[in-house]
């Protein structure tokens, strides 16, 4: 691989979350149970989305595909915090860094994207009810969620190539339960200007891409919701979208705080990568389950005909 030829050194030491014997337990406990739960949640919406002809539209077409996302993404990093915690030398090879480096950006950025088209979804549904069989076609669907895919592979093999130029000579602590760039510049010998500003600029045009289209996509449906007259079809028409923005609002509001802010090796640094990989996974499959009367209706019928189906 190319990175032998600059690094000195082949393996990284992470700092985890505690040194703690007693604290790496119960972090354990409680982290295992958020990845037990976060695969339960994400595997019965994807059953249920799949099971259930009546939630067989482009919503929850798109919610099937974030929860496959949230399974994905969540098992970048929670595995390996785990193995670490119940070890007393947390190291990782510099290709495994790197490894994971790419996955979770194309993960994370697909997402985000995901997000975007979803926010697009919400819109046409709201704004344009009437065309929206014809605006959200099938076809149309599969092509945006294939984009999404694209688009993040694309930024993702970039910023793994800024990565893989960087000389690792001494310094090989990272001050993190997992590896990213903000966290692996500061242990680079090289000259990481360039890198920083490319992979800033990077940040920017990803998550403006993503996140413009959103605010645009809810200007005109608060907009649209506002100028409804009856109270009962104002907050039909927010119920349909205030699943989408909550997850919204978990996901970039993390994801840019650690991207766009100095790496310090503070807290906040990492509880801001615990709430995107760890956290958020496991609450968007409730958040839908519970703020959604179609999905919560489904999981019953679901349920009920499983039960049935074992007496």
């Amino acid at each position: 691989m190319a990175w032998r030829n600059h690094s000195i050194i082949t393996e990284f030491i992470l700092t985890g979350l505690s040194n703690d014997p007693h604290i790496q337990a119960l972090l354990f406990v409680l982290f295992l149970g958020i990845y037990l739960l976060t695969m339960m949640g994400n595997l019965m919406l994807l059953l249920v989305i799949r099971t259930d002809s009546r939630l067989h539209t482009p919503m929850y077409f798109f919610l099937s595909n974030l929860s496959f996302l949230d399974l994905c993404f969540s098992s970048v990093t929670v595995p390996k915090l785990l193995k670490d915690l119940l070890s007393e030398k947390k190291t990782i090879s510099v290709e495994g860094c790197l490894t994971q480096v790419f996955f979770v950006f194309i993960t994370a950025g697909t997402e985000a994207f995901l997000l975007s088209v979803m926010a697009y979804d919400r819109y046409a549904a709201i704004c344009h009810p009437l065309l929206y069989g014809q605006v959200m076609s099938s076809q149309l669907c599969v092509r945006l969620v294939l984009a999404s895919w694209g688009l993040a592979s694309l930024n993702s093999v970039i910023i793994v190539l800024l990565a893989i130029n960087l000389d690792f000579c001494e310094a090989q602590t990272i001050h993190h339960y997992t590896c990213e760039l903000p966290s692996l510049f500061p242990l680079s010998c090289s000259d990481i200007s360039i890198n920083i500003d490319i992979l800033i600029c990077s940040t920017l045009l990803h998550g403006l891409g993503t996140f413009l289209p959103i605010f645009f996509s809810y200007t005109r449906i608060v907009s649209t919701i506002l100028s409804i007259s009856s109270t009962s079809g104002r907050s039909k028409a927010f119920s349909t979208c205030s699943s989408h923005l909550i997850a919204v609002i978990l996901f970039f509001g993390s994801g840019l705080i650690r991207y766009l802010m100095p790496t310090s090796g503070s807290s906040l640094d990492l509880l801001s990568s615990l709430q995107y990989s760890a956290v958020t996974p496991l609450l968007n499959p409730l958040i839908y389950s519970l703020k959604n009367v179609e999905v919560k209706a489904a999981v019953r019928r679901t349920v009920e005909k499983y039960l049935h189906y074992f007496r």
